[in-house]
Parts: structure tokens; C-alpha cells; sequence
């Protein structure tokens, strides 16, 4: 019988953690993709199935009709500009691959996932100095800074199952005595 307390379950509750968020990073990093489609859908779902929603809260239902009609101008007049969202995308698929080494040895690669955190605070800064400077409303700032938020919780929970698991491993292994 497995100890439920000691470093096999914890090695694989960390795994768990680390790989449902990797699923939620890609997901965000995939949906960049295919922006104009989904803010044309979005759009339309305004005004559709989501009336009750856009009703209730008409100043998004406005911001992402004037999104997705600015993204659909951009891809008919500047489809290249739509190239830094294809960009955005493939930083999150390449950190998420990053990832990958904490799944196969978590206290070696801590520092990955303290480099998520960091990553997750920096969100903050990000969305209120440039969320500003690009006509964003201060709502829609927020929402960008619950990722953040909301990223550094399960990192959080990661890092300190991973120094749990670092002080369990190094007290059932002896340290090696130098010759």
C-alpha cells in the first residue's frame, strides 16, 4: 500500500497540477489563433443566444462589437498586424512546452514554474500601463489581470508540493559523503 502522504503521491499530485495548467495555457495560447472567427462569433452571439447577457451588460456586448469589427478591418486592410496575436499564441503553446520539464523532474526545474509566477505578476504592470496607452477599458484591464491572478494560484500550489517533495527526497536519500 502506497503512502498517501509521501513522495510517489506527491510526485504525482504536482503532475496533476502541473498539467492542467499546462492544458489551460495552451487552450489561452491556441484560441489567438483564430481571433477573427471568434470575435465574429462572439459578436454575433450578441445579439443571438447571449442577448440576455449583452442586454445585461452593454457596455462589453459594445467593446467587443468594436473589437471584432477593428480585427475584421485589420485583416481585410493589415493582415499582417494580426500576425503579433499569431505571435502571442506560439509564446504560450513554447512556455507551455517548458512545462514539460518540471512534469519529468519537479525539483530540478522548480525554477520553470517560479518563472510562470513571475510571469503571472507581470501581467499586472502589462495591462495597466499598456491597457491605457491602447484605448482599453479599465474592466476589460481587469479581466487581463485575473489570468494572472488566477495562473499564479495553481503555480503556488505547484511550488510548495515541490518543496515538500525536495525536503522528503533529501531525507530518505543520505547525502553522499565526499571521499
Amino acid at each position: 500500500m502506497s503512502d498517501p502522504n509521501g513522495p510517489r503521491a506527491l510526485l504525482t499530485r504536482i503532475r496533476v497540477w502541473l498539467i492542467v495548467f499546462v492544458v489551460c495555457l495552451v487552450l489561452s495560447g491556441v484560441t489567438a489563433f483564430p481571433l477573427v472567427t471568434e470575435l465574429r462569433f462572439l459578436d454575433s452571439a450578441s445579439t443571438g443566444w447571449a442577448a440576455p447577457v449583452a442586454d445585461l451588460l452593454p457596455g462589453a456586448a459594445e467593446w467587443v462589437h468594436r473589437v471584432a469589427e477593428g480585427v475584421e478591418a485589420a485583416d481585410r486592410e493589415a493582415p499582417y498586424l494580426l500576425y503579433g496575436t499569431d505571435w502571442l499564441a506560439f509564446a504560450h503553446l513554447v512556455i507551455a512546452v517548458a512545462f514539460y520539464g518540471v512534469h519529468r523532474d519537479p525539483v530540478r526545474n522548480i525554477w520553470v514554474v517560479e518563472f510562470g509566477m513571475i510571469a503571472c505578476v507581470g501581467i499586472i504592470p502589462l495591462a495597466l500601463i499598456c491597457g491605457p496607452i491602447r484605448g482599453i477599458p479599465f474592466w476589460w484591464s481587469v479581466i487581463d489581470m485575473s489570468f494572472g491572478v488566477i495562473g499564479i494560484l495553481p503555480l503556488l500550489h505547484v511550488r510548495r508540493m515541490i518543496k515538500r517533495l525536495e525536503t522528503l527526497t533529501a531525507t530518505a536519500a543520505p547525502a553522499a559523503v565526499p571521499a
